[in-house]
């Protein structure tokens, strides 16, 4: 696994062994970043992102080493946050992000109670909680940590359909790859 563009471009990220993570694979997360910067390579630059589920963090890191402002790193397991530690001290990154270690729910209200505003959320639960992207979905579409302009981002089996919508947010676009799939959200008013 490796960071594929930016500031940390072909820098080598660790995981941990076994099945407890599922990292974004590089070609997907490729995919992903492509799709959010067409026809604007600085569409990243100075922004805010929540990667929720964050694993090994390579999604959070990708942002950060394209330009993001801040990444905010949610994760409940503590092997996982000290490896998110790791990998950003491994790269030399010391400052622009958080690692928030607890539930997710729970994060995102602290998060919300310290005015924090996502310009991009990534959610990634592991697929056997399938009950965590309609909880998750849910409870961002209706907080106060989503920007007017916000795109929110699940990672999902792609045979598994989190949802069209919830609240104000809609799916506008579904890319499936391999076995996995991306829901790509947005606030329509």
């Amino acid at each position: 696994m490796r960071v594929i563009a930016g500031q940390h471009r072909r820098r080598t990220l660790r995981s941990l062994p076994g099945l407890e993570i599922r990292p974004t694979a590089d070609r997907l997360r490729e995919t992903l970043f492509n799709v959010l910067c067409s026809g604007n390579p600085d569409a990243l630059v100075g922004s805010t992102w929540l990667d929720l589920y964050a694993g090994t963090g390579a999604v959070g890191i990708e942002a950060l080493s394209r330009g993001a402002g801040i990444v905010h790193f949610v994760e409940s397991s503590k092997a996982a946050a000290e490896l998110i530690a790791a990998n950003l001290k491994s790269l030399g990154i010391v400052g622009g992000f958080r690692i928030v270690k607890g539930e997710t729910g729970k994060a995102l209200r602290q998060l919300e109670l310290v005015g924090s505003v996502a310009d991009f959320v990534f959610l990634d639960p592991p697929y056997s909680m399938s009950d965590e992207y309609v909880k998750t979905l849910a409870a961002l579409a209706e907080s106060k940590l989503l920007s007017a302009h916000v795109i929110v981002i699940a990672e999902h089996e792609k045979r598994f359909a989190p949802g069209e919508a919830f609240g104000e947010l809609r799916r506008y676009r579904l890319l499936v790859q391999g076995d996995a799939a991306l829901s790509f959200y947005r606030r329509v008013v």
